[in-house]
């Protein structure tokens, strides 16, 4: 009797499960704190990247750091403030590499205030860049990856699906429209071999989030409520997306996955105030060693 089928079990080494040769990915947002790390990590596995932001400066020099370690990128500047914007990513993986097999909606943007201090320009803004063109964005890839045999589409979301937050009534809805676009597009889409997934991070030790680490308040509110009582770095996402995007994956969709430090499983309560914050200081005057991510 034999147990193991030999065409599966060939498959099951990480080389090849995690692997993106041969394929094209999309990722939006590349200059910042995420999309840098996920531009990086596909890369690696040996996929060719078409690399987008609104910033074209520190795209360009991003391109030059990542070429140094041999990875295979294109650039392009776009605001996705422009609705021709979609279409121009998509045509241009297609032009330059050959179609497009993943794309990574991460690009965003955020103000954070009271919900009676937003006007109807702002709201408009946020929800033309963080939902309506991520939901554009996708459909052209699809149709591409339609006539192509499939592919992975993974939206960026955050903790603010599920966690309500004051000064974010702006982003945290857009998000969560985005992990109910990835089950509508998984009913619409799967049996054509898209894929469509969530990956949702918590707080992270980005540009964007510096300032809430002195903030007398929002940093010990929360590493309190953080189980493992530190920020994420950008790069401990990577693994999550090469599962979507990869072979890994290859039966997940419809799905949000949260890589947060186990703030949406719930919180310690008997612990001081502040402990958590002081903890996540300790670590990071302790240098951040790479075996704290490897454990």
């Amino acid at each position: 009797m034999q147990f193991l089928d030999e065409q599966w079990l060939e498959r099951l080494g990480p080389d090849r499960l995690f692997s993106l040769r041969g394929r094209v990915a999309v990722v939006t947002g590349a200059a910042g704190g995420v999309g840098r790390w996920i531009s990086a990590g596909f890369g690696l596995a040996g996929a060719r990247v078409l690399m987008t932001d609104i910033d074209g400066g520190a795209l360009e020099a991003l391109a030059t750091e990542l070429r140094e370690s041999d990875i295979e990128v294109e650039t392009l500047a776009a605001d996705l403030d422009d609705p021709a914007s979609p279409k121009l990513i998509v045509d241009t993986a297609v032009e330059r590499l050959g179609g497009i097999d993943v794309l990574v909606n991460n690009a965003g943007i955020n103000d954070r205030r009271p919900m009676l201090d937003v006007d109807d320009d702002l709201l408009d803004h946020i929800w033309r860049v963080d939902y309506i063109r991520c939901y554009q964005l996708a459909r052209e890839a699809a149709r591409t990856m339609k006539d192509s045999g499939g592919g992975s589409i993974i939206h960026i979301g955050s903790i603010n699906t599920v966690i309500g937050l004051e000064d974010v009534s702006m982003l945290g809805p857009t998000k969560a429209a985005l992990s109910q676009l990835a089950k509508v597009m998984t009913v619409e889409l799967a049996h054509l071999g898209i894929r469509t997934n969530v990956l949702a991070p918590g707080f992270l030790d980005t540009p964007m989030n510096a300032t809430h680490w002195d903030d007398p308040t929002r940093g010990p509110w929360i590493m309190d409520r953080t189980p493992m009582n530190r920020a994420g770095h950008p790069a401990e996402l990577v693994g999550t997306a090469l599962l979507l995007a990869s072979p890994a994956g290859s039966y997940l969709s419809g799905q949000t996955i949260y890589v947060d430090g186990g703030i949406t499983a719930g919180s310690r309560w008997n612990v001081p105030s502040g402990a958590g914050l002081e903890s996540f200081r300790q670590w990071v005057a302790d240098g951040r060693p790479l075996d704290d991510f490897e454990r």
